[in-house]
């Protein structure tokens, strides 16, 4: 029976393996993509045992990348997009351009491959995953950092540059003579590019003039309905409509066309609830996107090529990296950014078998360079953690070491405000979910702190800012949200009323973001106090509410008044 329903089939052994190999993953300290991949090899045609359909994977991937590169959108406005201009756009161009130089020129004359193989080579290695990317970035609470924004925003041009790649690619086949075409001439490729960049600018500008217009009105429209349901409906709508429209029509990529839809949506007031009704979904397809990933390898080639493969790896890995880190730092940022993004690109993804698909399709490359790559591929994704790791010893070690280093330290970031900081808006975070949390956001607003609530509907956010309080919709155990509410920047966070497996989630998702932050719990029994206190790291678990209160004011009076000093 199983065989007549493959989409069934595929969602239980994706899912399935993924939950078991993902939870072995953590148990191992290690990121849980890395068991997804390993799911996606055991349901592979090349090993053993149940097979999950390969094309119906990757289909089912190309919504997560959608929904994850809408998200992004959601959280990178154009003016976040224009302000790393200067770095994103000649560091993705130069990167791209060197890296594929290095990976032809290794092809070429290492390997002895033809000019049209190695071409096609070079090139996929020279575009990072956005998935890959933006999962790192979201584990380590960067993705909203300057470092993030800018990684993000050279991934975004490096999509842009692959469309570009994609749609050139026949044309040189034809010039390189492969296959039965004719040798096409300079002015038609000439034509090509310019039709190519066309399409991708009509695109953006229509979404930039039109959409930010249309779509802001339907959801208000929807919004009106008072119905969820089909709120968070339009959020998929918009975000797979558009993107499949934009494929359609414009021939850019499904994620370009989701982003720039994020990107839209940013600009209302709807983005927040957007954000947290999407999360969801994001993570459940993304997680069948790395399952499609481990489906593609076929493991023979580690055994039978395994010095090839470890070459790849490297230029992959350390190749990328050393020219992203130069690039960036030759851009007068500080260290810490320029090992951000070289971390941020040691790895390769879709975009990698997209191109070599279609090398292999235009008759330029051997299938064989398949299996190079998505090997090559799988390894990069999975110590693609151990590089981010790497970030804080690499630093000290390149400082103690060398002078260029300890003056890149030292510089400021371009994107910092030059202005004297104010209070941030989170210095002070409550989870404002019952009368006591609310009334201790009252009297923490009457005395002039920053205070921000967290609120789990958006009736109830509504009433918090038409009582000007500064109020962001979703729940304490969503990463998204507690980005919203720039946890990062917080000093202490208040959880009152929340079960003990709700708020435990909470908690450890607060310490990934901010490992400092002063943690106070409010319960509502003794059961729950003795939970919290014992098995996890808040730093005060207290009952009565005046004690919350007395206790609270104590941790300000410690971790935010010296901070308002320094300001004065």
């Amino acid at each position: 029976m199983h065989a007549s329903l493959p989409l069934i089939t595929t969602f239980a052994l994706a899912f399935g393996l993924a939950l078991v190999f993902g939870y072995i993953a953590e148990r191992l300290k290690s990121p849980p993509l890395v068991g997804y991949l390993f799911a996606g090899i055991a349901v592979g045609p090349y090993t053993w045992g149940p097979v999950a359909d390969l094309w119906l994977a990757s289909q089912l991937s190309e919504i997560g990348v959608m929904l994850l590169m809408f998200g992004v959108g959601l959280h990178f406005s154009v003016r976040d997009l224009m302000r790393v201009k200067s770095v994103a756009v000649p560091g993705a161009v130069l990167q791209m351009a060197i890296a594929t130089v290095l990976g032809c020129v290794f092809a070429f004359y290492v390997w002895n491959w033809s000019i049209a193989s190695a071409l096609v080579f070079g090139l996929s290695l020279s575009c990072a995953s956005t998935v890959v990317l933006l999962k790192a970035l979201e584990l380590r609470g960067k993705l909203n950092s300057p470092d993030g924004q800018i990684a993000v925003g050279w991934l975004v041009v490096e999509d842009i540059a692959t469309v570009v790649i994609l749609v050139m690619l026949p044309p040189v086949a034809e010039i390189l003579g492969i296959g039965s075409a004719e040798p096409l001439g300079w002015q038609a490729i000439v034509f090509k590019i310019g039709e190519t960049v066309f399409r991708v600018v009509a695109f953006i500008a229509l979404m930039l003039l039109v959409g930010r217009r249309l779509i802001p009105l339907g959801l208000q429209l929807v919004i009106k309905t008072g119905s969820r349901e089909l709120f968070t409906l339009s959020i998929l709508a918009c975000a797979i409509g558009i993107a499949f429209l934009a494929s359609a029509i414009f021939e850019v990529s499904f994620a370009l066309g989701a982003f720039f839809a994020g990107v839209v949506m940013q600009e209302s007031k709807f983005a927040k609830r957007a954000a947290v009704d999407s999360l969801s979904l994001q993570d459940a397809f993304a997680v069948l996107f790395f399952v499609g990933v481990g489906m593609m390898l076929d493991w023979h080639v580690l055994i039978e090529r395994p010095l090839t493969v470890l070459c790849v790896l490297l230029i992959i890995m350390v190749g990328k990296s050393i020219v992203a880190i130069v690039l960036v730092n030759s851009l007068k940022y500080p260290l810490h950014s320029s090992l951000t993004i070289g971390a941020s690109l040691a790895q390769i993804g879709e975009f990698s078998y997209i191109l070599a698909a279609q090398g292999i399709s235009l008759k330029m490359v051997g299938s064989e360079m398949m299996s190079l790559i998505v090997a090559a591929s799988i390894l990069s994704i999975a110590l693609n953690p151990c590089m981010f790791a790497a970030i804080a010893p690499l630093s000290r070690h390149l400082q103690q070491t060398f002078s260029w280093a300890r003056a890149a330290a030292m510089r400021d970031d371009p994107h910092r405000s030059r202005k004297p900081r104010k209070e941030p808006l989170s210095q002070l975070v409550l989870q404002c979910g019952d009368e006591v949390s609310e009334s201790l956001a009252g009297d923490f607003m009457k005395a002039g702190l920053p205070v921000v609530c967290i609120a789990p509907d958006q009736p109830q956010a509504d009433r918090l800012r038409a009582a000007s309080f500064t109020a962001v919709e979703g729940k304490m155990t969503d990463r998204g949200t507690l980005a919203n509410a720039h946890i990062e920047n917080a000093r202490v966070v208040l959880i009152s009323g929340l079960h003990f497996i709700e708020g435990g989630d909470a908690i450890q998702k607060i310490r990934q973001l901010n490992p400092n932050v002063f943690i106070v719990v409010r319960v509502d029994n003794e059961e729950d106090r003795k939970h919290f206190a014992d098995e996890t790291s808040a730093n005060i678990v207290l009952l009565d509410y005046q004690l919350v209160a007395e206790q609270l004011a104590n941790v300000i009076r410690q971790q935010y008044l010296p901070i308002a000093e320094q300001e004065d």
